[in-house]
């Protein structure tokens, strides 16, 4: 029997649970269970890892994306760059960390969108969900610029200095923050919609509820909206790949 399971704390909630649970009960794929690994301390990761032998890989969730990766053998390019793991191969005793929150974005983009070489972005936010995207739109080829609420003049666009010029310049616009999220859901982040039309898409990583306020005022302005949970299943199934490979 091979084992994978999602570690994080708290994870009671799980969506990698029911997505597998539910794959492979659909695809009939037999000798794999899913499993939910709280952990509260990532000190107790190496523990875990003894203690459950039949481990070939795990999903990484809140707060050990980042603090599992000195535990880890090895770092896949992607997964450095970015600076966070969300899946983890683990082979002949040897732990690999992937990042496919980046992948599970790009394919999504790509399914959309279709030609993306006449398009440039804004991505609203710079925490860790950001730096995924920021590297699926380095992969393909879409010049980006960061807003933030402290923004730099250079580098940086702060939400105040967002105008009609930048907002026409720049037609897919991504939220990578929680803005919006369940229970917050009438939030949204502060940009002037009013200069949004039919040319622009609007991408929200979050995905309860279904339509937030910032997808709701695209939407008010004829842009083209989508949520993420298309890029949830797809991460998913980019972690399923490459525990198997």
């Amino acid at each position: 029997m091979y084992r994978l399971g999602l570690i994080g704390y708290p994870i009671s909630h799980s969506f990698s649970k029911k997505y597998f649970q539910g794959k492979f009960e659909n695809e009939n794929v037999k000798n794999y269970e899913y499993d939910l690994y709280p952990l509260e301390k990532i000190e107790d990761f190496p523990l875990l890892l003894q203690k459950n032998p039949q481990l070939v890989g795990l999903n990484v969730t809140i707060p050990h994306k980042q603090n599992v990766i000195p535990y880890l053998d090895e770092m896949d390019d992607f997964a450095q760059k970015i600076g966070a793991v969300n899946t983890i191969k683990i082979e002949n005793g040897k732990t690999k960390g992937y990042n496919t929150d980046y992948i599970g974005f790009m394919d999504s983009i790509k399914i959309w969108i279709g030609d993306t070489t006449k398009i440039e972005a804004l991505i609203l936010g710079t925490g860790g969900a950001s730096k995924a995207v920021q590297v699926a739109l380095e992969t393909l080829k879409i010049p980006f610029r960061l807003v933030s609420r402290n923004g730099d003049e250079e580098n940086i666009l702060r939400y105040d200095s967002l105008n009609e010029r930048i907002i026409k310049e720049h037609q897919l616009i991504i939220n990578t923050t929680p803005i919006g999220m369940y229970p917050n859901v009438e939030d949204f982040p502060k940009i002037p919609y009013q200069y949004l039309n039919q040319e622009h898409f609007l991408y929200d990583l979050v995905y309860n509820p279904e339509e937030t306020m910032f997808l709701k005022k695209g939407e008010e302005q004829k842009a083209k909206t989508k949520n993420g949970l298309e890029m949830l299943y797809l991460q998913a199934e980019a972690a399923w790949n490459i525990w198997n490979k």
